[in-house]
């Protein structure tokens, strides 16, 4: 019997959460259930009671105010014990996002889309796509924050942490038409249009909406762009729910490059750390004098040189059908069936000279017996080099130079295809006082990922661009690599809701969660052009089930004012089948027993999650404050069996640079997380309210780790303190996780005066280590954004709605580092660079 035909037989609180600017306010759970799918028409930022849990429901008015067009997973930046950081105003840029929940990183939290899984967020594309990519920014209906542990039924196998869902919005009652149009800093333009039909033939709405994009890159002459399409069709009946979805989304992203810093700086070419390191697409001019004539960059600038251009190409395809029958009073059986096919690339165009150790494998046809060029080193006799003559080395150096397309320069990418295809199915039961909930999750996913290299022609440069892909362009020099992967996952789970008083409610199940997935690279690399692999890359198939991960929890209501919640839950992280290279991934292992060792003795990453919170809800009459609204959640996390992608090539970011490389994959051990978040919003009279949310977060390595491990499980079980590598031994026991700060705080203030409403938002993000020993660190920021909105007279235009609002971000234009890219246990990380100030705007309208 096949891997998936046996699925199929066996198929048979939390967050702390206020946001932005206006109140939030508790939901029963019938109210949260019947709201779950449909359009937050309100300005108010919904606090809902999952029973056990409280979540943040940002609701849509609220997201568009952050800025028009914005990435979901950017709305939810306000929210205590969240970092989500970019390099672009929206946050839509996945090559240097970078998220923090609770300690958790975003390969660590799960997401869903109207409860279809998302995947695990990584950058290269193997298991899902973004929420950005999955609806259109408008068409958002609400995003909910769980940033403690996710409900029982989330579709996701990598939320050791919190959950982010988003949810399209519902089709409008009345038929009409929306509009947007937004201009801005660096030549951006995007447009959004969406027509609804209003409801028709007894119970049946529709929407389809377009939107589109264009900016320039704020340091490089590279544009951000793209189309997406949404439709959504639903058929409400007496008996039944019917909702059909579809997203196309089509978009183009620049990206940037981070400045790698050493400390300390011992020489020229560790000290050369420019703030940006901008491309220099399109002055092709100016790139080849920066080049030598052998593709090399100047030496002085080591890993910080500059490329030409690099972008993110996606291409995706998005459509699900579900079913929530209403059988009786008191049962009702949702069944959802979805699929998703994406086409991405992702691409970089940078000197020659750069990638020569590959390029020499397959293009010097003396390559076994010539001497090796190093990194940067084309054209050069390597010192140990003793069967060439310089002469000869030079002469090879041009050949490849010519080889190449004459230009210095050549193009790698790293080619995707994703089919995945799933089914979600819910039953729910009102047993009197109990809910009782079962319901399963099957996924199979097939992906494709490709390591390709092109000529960039400098003959043809016009073939050569950010907004072309290169395999459309012409065939590749070669392909150094080609991984598949098969992958089934089946998640069931079983819960049950006890209103035990009028004050008291239990919630108690669990979870499965199995993972069947079989990797194997159908092109493999030649050897010496990928360093660190032994033989070749390994292939096999990794089975993972774990069939009890229980949560228990309850909330007690004490007036319905003040109310006491607690959850305790386990989770896991499956791992990732990732074949285009990535630390943590067992199939990029350096040779096939290492593989077999992985399969045979590591563990998969599970957390144990304890949360306990207060929260209370007040209205005052007679004064200066009107109402109150506050929560303090504490929590305790215990992080087992951390996976580490111990680099075996050390040197850029986490070993290898453009040229890559392979990891030794081993456990190194349990983290400790311990943490508060508090915030309240206070409502004043006349049209004022003020929020402010500050966290705390301390996660800690409970051991240090061996950097030479030759077994799967490195922790050393030791403490040995201090910053020094000491034997292999890295010390990182004690140590805080490195990317995630420990303090953060939030703030908005909204004034409504008339027709007009302005916003003062303040985010504090304190100082965060950037190395796994803890001894170097980048200071903490803060970052102000206003937006000011006037509602223009309805009837003078002859509209439902028209509003012209200015969003300014970085208002302060303050300068430092953003996202952190972190690889070394000591003395080196790469940062990126907040963006500077940028002005939007927006004018909206309604028919």
């Amino acid at each position: 019997m096949s891997i998936r035909s046996s699925l199929c037989a066996k198929i048979s609180l939390a967050a702390l959460a206020i946001a932005a600017c206006s109140a939030p306010a508790w939901a029963d759970e019938a109210a949260d259930a019947a709201a779950i799918d449909k359009s937050v028409t309100t300005e108010t930022i919904i606090v809902t009671a999952k029973a056990t849990r409280s979540a943040t429901a940002i609701p849509q008015s609220e997201i568009q105010k952050i800025l028009p067009g914005v990435s979901p997973l950017k709305a939810i930046q306000t929210l205590p014990g969240v970092l989500y950081i970019t390099a672009d105003p929206w946050g839509n840029n996945e090559q240097n996002a970078q998220i923090f929940i609770h300690g958790f990183n975003f390969q660590q939290l799960g997401y869903t889309m109207d409860g279809i899984p998302l995947g695990d967020q990584n950058y290269g594309n193997y298991n899902g796509l973004s929420p950005q990519r999955a609806v259109i920014s408008e068409n958002v209906g609400r995003v909910v924050v769980t940033t403690g542990a996710g409900d029982l039924g989330t579709p996701s196998n990598s939320n050791l942490g919190g959950t982010i869902e988003t949810f399209s919005s519902a089709p409008a009652e009345k038929m009409g038409a929306q509009i947007a149009q937004t201009i801005g800093s660096y030549g951006t333009s995007r447009t959004y249009v969406r027509l609804d039909s209003g409801t028709f033939g007894g119970g049946n709405a529709a929407y389809v909406s377009v939107a589109r994009q264009r900016a320039r890159a704020w340091d490089f002459n590279g544009r951000q762009g793209g189309w997406q399409v949404n439709g959504k069709f639903v058929h409400d009946s007496d008996s039944g729910k019917l909702t059909l979805f579809a997203d196309y989304s089509d978009k183009i992203e620049p990206n940037e490059d981070a400045t790698t810093y050493r400390i300390p700086a011992t020489n020229a070419v560790q000290a050369y750390t420019p703030f940006t390191r901008p491309f220099f697409y399109d002055d092709l001019a100016g790139n080849r004098a920066y080049l030598d004539a052998f593709g090399n960059s100047p030496a002085a600038e080591g890993g910080n040189y500059r490329n030409y251009y690099s972008d993110a190409q996606r291409a995706d395809f998005l459509g699900y059908i579900r079913y929530d029958a209403k059988l009786s009073d008191s049962i009702s059986w949702s069944n959802t069936l979805y699929y998703h096919h994406d086409d991405g690339v992702g691409v970089v165009a940078g000197p020659l000279g750069q990638s020569i150790t590959v390029v020499q494998a397959y293009l010097d046809p003396n390559y076994a017996t010539n001497c090796k060029f190093g990194s940067n080193g084309n054209g050069a006799l390597p010192g140990t080099c003793t069967t060439m003559t310089a002469a000869q080395t030079a002469a090879l150096g041009s050949a490849l130079y010519a080889a190449t397309g004459n230009s210095g320069l050549l193009t790698r990418t790293t080619e995707y295809r994703i089919d995945r295809y799933g089914a979600i199915s819910t039953l729910s039961l009102e047993l009197g006082a109990h809910h009782v909930e079962a319901g399963a999750w099957f996924e199979h996913n097939s992906a494709t990922q490709y390591r390709r290299w092109y000529a960039f022609d400098i003959a043809n440069p016009q073939k050569s661009t950010p907004y072309i892909r290169p395999l459309n362009s012409a065939p590749p020099l070669f392909t150094q690599y080609q991984g598949e992967a098969r992958v089934d996952n089946l998640q069931l789970h079983l819960q049950d809701t006890w209103k035990a008083t009028s004050h008291l409610t239990l919630e108690a199940g669990f979870k499965t969660s199995g993972q069947w997935a079989n990797g194997y690279f159908v092109i493999q690399p030649k050897a010496g052009s990928l360093s660190g692999l032994s033989g070749s890359l390994p292939s096999g198939k990794i089975s993972t089930q774990r069939w009890f991960l229980p949560s228990v929890g309850g909330t007690y209501d004490f007036n319905g004012h003040e109310q006491l919640y607690f959850n305790v839950q386990k989770n896991l992280h499956q791992y990732m089948a990732y074949l285009g290279g990535g630390s943590l991934s067992p199939w990029f292992t350096g040779s096939q027993a290492a593989f077999d060792a992985f399969t045979a003795q590591g563990r998969p990453e599970s957390s144990w999650t304890y949360e306990v919170g207060f929260r209370t809800r007040r209205s005052f009459s007679g004064g200066l404050i009107s109402g109150l609204e506050a929560q303090i959640n504490a929590y305790h996390v215990v992080f087992s069996d951390r996976l580490l992608g111990i680099p075996t090539n050390p040197g850029g970011i986490a070993g290898g640079a453009i040229t890559g490389g392979t990891t030794v994959l081993v456990n190194v051990g349990s983290v400790h997380t311990d943490g508060i978040d508090a915030a309240f919003t206070l409502h004043f009279g006349r049209g004022f309210t003020l929020y402010n949310a500050t966290s705390y977060n301390s996660s800690v390595y409970k051991s240090d780790y061996t950097s030479t491990a030759t077994g799967i499980g490195a922790a050393s079980g030791t403490c040995i303190g201090g910053f020094v590598v000491v034997s292999g031994v890295v010390p990182t026991c004690g140590k805080q996780i490195p990317g995630s700060p420990q303090w953060m705080n939030k703030t908005v203030a909204t004034a409504t005066i008339g027709m007009f409403e302005a916003q003062l938002v303040g985010d504090y993000v304190g100082s965060r280590y950037a190395t796994f020993t803890n001894d170097t660190s980048v200071p903490s920021y803060f970052l102000a954004s206003a937006r000011i909105a006037a509602k223009l007279p309805e009837e003078m235009f002859h509209m439902t709605k028209a509003e012209i609002s200015l969003n300014v971000t970085n208002l302060a234009d303050t300068t430092g580092y953003s996202t952190l890219s972190i690889g070394s246990a000591t003395n080196s990380y790469s940062a990126y660079p907040i963006p500077p100030r940028q002005w939007f705007v927006t004018f909206s309208a309604g028919f």
